[in-house]
């Protein structure tokens, strides 16, 4: 099977298990409002709901459940409205909370904290490895944190610590420390068994990674070079030393680029005095992928923060509010110019059906030029040698398109209203306002990243703000000059 055809396999089975989810919770839903209608005394109604509802139809929801991979129940909580997802989350056996927690999103996650009290918490958290724990924190409530930490041993309050120290971005927030090193000096017989004595190897290892007695890194020794050759080898003869290895406080943007480019599936974390602290595994860093581009997704749509599709109206709202803030006030500064040219406008009206045109084309380009930039930026692909040659390219193919399309326009003005001066004006003003799009469309993401910030946050609204004022101020100042 294609990757496209698993993809689309996958896809169905975890829509068919939320279609199924559905229609349990909605036989449950019918069945309580069937008895609920029942002219009987409030403790035969609750004696009743209890034995048609609880004990057939949720009994059922729960098998259900028991039956689905954590990652299919975050997705299913995630599609449910609330009082649904309360219901399905009271369902789940305690021992999966921690594993479901980690895979629900940010949103979704903090409305399921809220209903669970300390000692769920705690229990929940104690589930997860240490890396998994630092991933919940800022989520959990302090008490329960230091719950948590008091239950550890000593070693993984230290890496809990190491783990918690490090940002999001970087490699460190996305290391783990579930692994297995030998030494150098050992031969594979020994390395044999010492894998035997595990129940499990842990996820995604491809590679056993090689230390020396004070845990600095010497190389890595491949799985498969384990099983091929003879158990008399040393591990020394066989690792290899030339290997991709990370740093805690690299981006994480950058181990994720290398994950790619090698096809790697595990890499050692090593801190500044060459020890072996971590791993990061591909897993883990397509979770960041796929977070970073949903992040992008939202940053230039201008809004604040993931959102729960099935959040209050209020709470939605105020993850709005920022950017429908700045372009309430970006849509007065255009208003304003407009009013400034009302004589023009009055003199001549078929300015007022154009003006919408050259707005559009240009804050259209412009988006098309930051979509490029902000991806180009995300792979480092820019660079202060190189950005000016991109600058200049981008404004060449302003131009080109400026005067393609705003000839095209001009000739649909001429033959609107067979004015040549109208048509020129409209030519003049596509091509000036793409020039401007281009310039915003890739400065905007460059001083942005400069500042330390996003390069897409908000890049769409501030773009279309320009360009919209840009283009109504370009448009009739040149109908100004040469129409009036």
């Amino acid at each position: 099977m294609t990757d496209s055809g698993q993809e689309h396999h996958y896809t169905e089975n975890v829509q068919s298990h939320l279609k199924q989810v559905e229609f349990l919770l909605s036989k449950h839903a019918l069945l309580e409002g069937v008895v609920h209608r029942q002219e009987l005394p409030r403790e035969d109604r609750h004696a009743l709901v209890d034995t048609l509802v609880h004990k057939h139809n949720l009994a059922e929801l729960q098998r259900k459940l028991d039956s689905l991979h954590p990652a299919d129940i975050a997705y299913i909580l995630e599609a449910l409205p609330i009082d649904q997802r309360l219901l399905v989350w009271g369902l789940v056996k305690s021992e999966r909370d921690g594993d479901i927690l980690i895979e629900v999103s940010d949103a979704v996650r903090e409305s399921l904290i809220a209903t669970m009290n300390r000692e769920e918490l705690r229990a929940a958290a104690e589930q997860l490895d240490t890396d998994e724990i630092a991933d919940l924190a800022p989520d959990l409530p302090q008490n329960v944190m230091r719950d948590v930490f008091r239950s550890l041993s000593i070693e993984e309050r230290e890496q809990l610590r190491a783990a918690m120290s490090y940002s999001e971005d970087s490699v460190g927030a996305l290391m783990d420390f579930n692994m297995i090193h030998v030494r150098e000096d050992v031969t594979l017989e020994v390395v044999s068994r010492y894998l035997r004595r595990f129940d499990k190897l842990p996820d995604h290892t491809d590679q056993i990674f090689v230390v020396d007695r004070d845990d600095r890194f010497k190389g890595v020794l491949p799985i498969n070079l384990v099983v091929v050759n003879e158990p008399e080898v040393n591990v020394g003869d066989l690792m290899l030393t030339d290997t991709i290895q990370l740093q805690p406080d690299e981006k994480a943007e950058q181990a994720a680029q290398a994950f790619e480019r090698y096809d790697l599936v595990s890499a050692p974390v090593i801190d500044e005095d060459g020890k072996l602290v971590g791993r990061v595994t591909v897993n883990v860093v397509l979770d960041f992928i796929r977070t970073e581009s949903e992040s992008d997704v939202l940053n230039l749509a201008g809004l604040r923060e993931e959102e729960d599709i099935f959040a209050s109206v209020w709470k939605s709202a105020q993850n709005r509010w920022t950017w429908l803030a700045l372009n309430l006030c970006t849509a007065f500064f255009a208003s304003r110019v407009i009013g400034n040219f009302e004589n023009t406008i009055e003199k001549f009206v078929a300015l007022a059906t154009l003006m919408p045109i050259v707005a559009g084309i240009a804050g259209n380009s412009a988006n098309q030029t930051t979509t490029i930039i902000t991806r180009s930026l995300a792979l480092g692909q820019i660079t202060p040698d190189n950005a000016r040659r991109l600058m200049l390219k981008e404004l060449a193919i302003g131009g080109f398109n400026g005067l393609l399309w705003g000839s095209i326009a001009g000739l649909f003005a001429y033959f609107l209203y067979h004015s040549v001066a109208l048509g020129i004006v409209m030519t003049g003003a596509m091509l000036l306002n793409l020039l401007v799009g281009a310039t915003v469309g890739m400065g905007i993401p460059l001083v942005m990243q400069k500042l330390g910030r996003d390069p897409a946050i908000g890049s769409s609204v501030m773009i279309t703000a320009i360009t919209d004022s840009g283009g109504f101020f370009i448009f009739l100042g040149l109908a100004t000059i040469f129409l009036i």
